[in-house]
């Protein structure tokens, strides 16, 4: 583990920056956020369709059916209702179609009395935002009455098609909340498809880390360090991903027996979180030590290396759509390794050693175990080498 000081020397070498390798960085750069922002297109690929055809659908429906003239608020509320987000689509219907119907009404009746103008518009954006606010609305609801009640003053102030333009509201609503019940089964994987993912990225980190402390390069350690707070990313993407799915067996009739299989998903994101927190603290404190040119154990680290199998077998199992029970038992045995070992080294060792531990009942928690029941498997503190303090 000597190493560990003279590859001091080498990181310093490698990390110089060669000016020939400026262009190779800046593709890869923009090639990966190409890929990124690709993925992300594909990923939302249904809900802008979804949007398009039932955009058509209210217009085909308020003007062929029902004969109105110009029917632009149909399309309009169905659009805004659906989004391109599964969240919260039940209330954002509902928040659409008051705030139409507040804005033009309040829009209708005051054009009635005071005709257009300047100073109408100041005043008919008030009245229906102060309206909506004394409803306690939200903001969507909010900013929908103004909305309306603008157009309504500007584009259409004909009081006699105030009843239209309520219906068509309605309509683009009714559309969007059937719509919102056909939901394929793609977001539903994703909550689990996004956490296998992000696991298998801390197995990769674990194992770099580790790697970066036995080659003692510090640019690598470095560029670990960057990986994992790059993650954040990721986490995010999936709690967004868990809300709507959630959200999804609630508002889709045809979804509602993933509930139970949801839920449990959901549950996994917090641990997880709490896991990369605690390897982004391992892997910042294995940069000090590689700077330093501490020791870190071989024991401490294949520790390490086994935490990381066990990362690679939980993801194996999301990706299966199973809870990942099958990693239980490994990281129970790690637990035990990790109070059987004795102190070694100084700070950066301990703190090792620690983020172990607290990493191994984050996992635990992951497949299936309650936080207490987690702790449970882990026993008491790694015993003090003979002849040192605790």
């Amino acid at each position: 583990m000597m190493s560990a000081v003279s590859g001091h020397g080498r990181g310093q070498v490698a990390g110089r920056r060669d000016p020939g390798a400026l262009v190779p960085r800046l593709w890869a750069r923009c090639r990966n956020s190409l890929g990124h922002r690709l993925a992300r297109l594909q990923s939302r690929a249904w809900q802008i369709g979804q949007c398009a055809v039932a955009a058509a659908v209210a217009w085909l429906l308020a003007s062929d059916v029902l004969g109105h003239p110009e029917p632009f608020l149909a399309p309009v509320a169905a659009i805004v209702c659906l989004g391109v987000s599964y969240g919260q689509r039940l209330r954002r219907v509902a928040e659409v179609t008051v705030g139409v119907a507040l804005g033009v009404g309040v829009a209708d009746l005051f054009i009635a009395w005071a005709g257009t103008g300047v100073w109408q518009i100041t005043v008919i954006v008030a009245v229906a935002m102060t309206v909506a606010v004394l409803l306690d609305a939200g903001n969507l609801m909010v900013t929908q009455a103004a909305v309306q009640s603008v157009t309504v003053a500007i584009l259409l102030p004909v009081a006699a098609e105030g009843f239209n333009r309520w219906v068509d509201a309605l309509v683009g609503g009714g559309v969007a909340l059937v719509a919102a019940t056909l939901v394929p089964r793609a977001p539903l994987r994703r909550p689990r498809e996004q956490a296998a993912r992000i696991v298998r990225d801390l197995g990769r980190l674990l194992r770099s880390a580790a790697d970066s402390v036995e080659d003692g390069n510090v640019d690598d350690a470095v560029r670990t360090l960057q990986d994992a707070r790059a993650t954040e990313a990721a986490l995010n993407d999936l709690r967004t991903a868990a809300r709507e799915g959630l959200d999804i067996v609630r508002s889709s009739p045809l979804r509602r027996r993933h509930r139970g299989a949801l839920r449990k998903m959901a549950e996994l994101v917090v641990p997880l979180d709490r896991a990369m927190r605690n390897t982004r603290v391992l892997v910042r404190r294995i940069v000090t030590a590689t700077r330093a040119g501490d020791i870190v154990p071989d024991a401490y680290l294949a520790l390490v290396d086994r935490v990381a199998e066990a990362c690679d077998v939980i993801a194996v199992e999301l990706t299966a759509g199973r809870l990942p029970v099958a990693a239980r038992e490994a990281l129970a045995d790690i637990a035990q390794q990790t109070a059987i070992l004795r102190l070694q080294g100084g700070l950066s060792a301990a703190v090792v050693l620690a983020q172990v531990r607290s990493i191994v009942v984050d996992l635990l928690q992951m497949t299936g175990l309650s936080a207490a029941e987690a702790r449970e498997l882990m026993p008491g503190e790694p015993r003090p080498r003979h002849g040192t303090g605790a």
